[in-house]
């Protein structure tokens, strides 16, 4: 079946980086736009990036623009998370998702996710 694997996650200090990467098997990764989101126990899930299936069209939560880059390499089928500057309210389990719909920041409209990465920013 479909699996989304990520990785990279880990603990780091206020103002360092992580990249984190997502790993997908048994689907056409072309054909679907990936998106990064977070979950903070107790919260809801929130969109945090996300990249259309040519990875020409980056899309970004206001919270980390400037700040995370996503990218995607469709012969590898994975997709990265580049994430700069980190501040402790980016702690979170991160987790990478695909859809076919255009509705990029609605986790609903993803169809396969991946079980999660855990990043912790200490202050």
């Amino acid at each position: 079946q479909v699996q989304l694997v990520e990785s990279g996650g880990g603990l780091v200090q206020a103002g360092g980086s992580l990249r984190l990467s997502c790993a997908a098997s048994h689907l056409t990764f072309s054909n679907y736009h990936m998106g990064w989101f977070r979950q903070v126990p107790g919260k809801e899930r929130e969109f945090v990036a996300a990249i259309s299936w040519s990875g020409l069209r980056p899309y970004y939560a206001d919270s980390v623009k400037g700040r995370f880059t996503i990218s995607r390499d469709n012969a590898k089928n994975t997709v990265s998370l580049q994430m700069n500057m980190l501040k402790p309210e980016d702690t979170a389990v991160y987790l990478c998702a695909g859809t076919r719909r255009l509705e990029y920041a609605v986790g609903a409209m993803y169809e396969y996710w991946g079980q999660g990465t855990q990043v912790t920013v200490a202050s």
